[in-house]
Formats: C-alpha cells, structure tokens, sequence
C-alpha cells in the first residue's frame, strides 16, 4: 500500500540526494509533489525543485560556507511556523540528511514544539561520489570498514578531539565532509600517526550536478592543493585504499 498523504500541519524532513533529481527516492518526490510549502537549502534546488508542487510556496533558507545564509534558529522557527499553520511541509535538505546535515537541531524544536514529522533519508553524497568515481566504498580483505567524519566543527575549524588512530588506518575508507579548509592540517595529523602520504585519495566537487569535479590523487598532494584552492564549491574527499581503484 503507498504512503498515504502527511496530514495538515505536518513537517516532512526529505533528502534530496546529492543534486541529480534521478537520484531522488519515491517517497520524497512523493512528498514534494504533496508539499503546500518547501523549505530548501542551496544545494537542494535547481532541478530538484521541479519536483514541487506548482503550487508550493518555495522559500530557500540555504547555508553555504562563507556567504551570507540563513542562521539555524530562524530555520527552525519557520519550521515550526508554518507547521502551526496548518501546512503540509517539507524541509528539503541536501545528499542524507542525517549524516553532517545538522538534522537533530529541527528535530529538536519540532519535538518541542509538538508537531509531527517523518524522515525521508536519501542518497548520501558520500555514496554518490564513490558511484561517480567507479569505487566501492569497502572490499573484502582490503577496506572492511567506511567511516564519515567531519573537517569543520562549530567554528570552521579542524575539530579538536579527533581519533586519530582511527582515520589514520590505512585499512579503511575514509570520507571527509566539509573538510577543503582544514585538510592541508589533517593530512599533516595523519602523517603523524602513520598513513602514508601516498595513501590514495578522492576530491569530489559539486556531486550530482553538471559541472561535477572528480580528481584522483594522493593525500599529500590533496593536502598542498588544497593549501591554495579557493573553496567555492561544496567538495567532499574520500582516502584509503580504493581511492584508485581497482
């Protein structure tokens, strides 16, 4: 049986994938064509939005790095908002919400605000850029485990408390998220507890969309091209030993 439609006052939390509409699930094309309002971030427009009901009110709430955007407490007071009011709602957030998607802080104040919602994950980018690159993200007896990890906390900077042993095994496929700025210092960090310098590595840039960026490297010329490389686009880099595969 499908889905039957979110009822009024109703906040639908969709993934979009990394940009490319084909990658949307059915539920959340199911939820954009039911939307009465769309709450959407930067890199969840373009051709996504065609998906929308035409008759939706699109408001775009993005955050991108080191631009003007919109400040979280507002995106969740607008949530909340236009939920009270009765309308069929949809965050529309990019890649998997839940992994770095700053998820938890809507969850927060929908549950408090006691209106109801559903997740709709989706296609992460992470998963998107190993497709695009022709890469598995974990082998048999090569790279048993896969691990996300973020380049930036709340301050834009490397975070402090890094398991340093943990992203430095050289058996493991690592992802970075948010990490262009801070990568030239955590590749040195890696360097320091063990992995080679010219351990594989993938710099994605702009997954999903036309004027998508794959480049196959190493850590340490990831890390001295990133010392100078203006980041104007959302980039996510991938190291371990499928990185140049196979």
């Amino acid at each position: 049986m499908p889905d039957p439609a979110p009822p009024p006052g109703f906040v639908s939390l969709v993934s979009a994938g990394p940009g490319d509409p084909e990658l949307l699930t059915l539920k959340a094309a199911d939820r954009l064509a039911r939307a009465e309002v769309v709450l959407y971030d930067d890199l969840a427009s373009g051709p996504v939005l065609d998906h929308a009901n035409s008759r939706a009110e699109l408001i775009a709430v993005g955050k991108r790095a080191g631009r003007p955007s919109a400040r979280q407490d507002h995106v969740n007071a607008l949530l909340v908002e236009q939920a009270l009011a009765g309308r069929r709602v949809v965050r529309l957030k990019s890649g998997d919400s839940g992994i770095f998607g700053r998820l938890e802080e809507e969850l927060t104040a929908l549950t408090a605000a006691g209106i109801p919602f559903e997740i709709v994950p989706g296609v992460t980018s992470a998963s998107a850029a190993a497709a695009a690159a022709g890469i598995p993200l974990t082998r048999r007896l090569t790279a048993r485990r896969v691990q996300f990890i973020t380049g930036a906390d709340v301050t834009g900077h490397l975070p402090g408390d890094i398991n340093w042993a943990a992203i430095a095994d050289p058996g493991v496929t690592t992802v970075v998220f948010m990490g262009q700025r801070s990568f030239p210092e955590l590749a040195a960090g890696l360097r320091a507890h063990g992995l080679p310098g010219d351990t594989p590595a993938l710099f994605a840039q702009s997954v999903g969309h036309p004027h998508q960026r794959l480049i196959r490297t190493t850590v340490d010329d990831l890390a001295a091209m990133m010392e100078t490389a203006p980041v104007s686009q959302p980039g996510l880099i991938l190291y371990g030993p499928l990185a140049f595969f196979p």
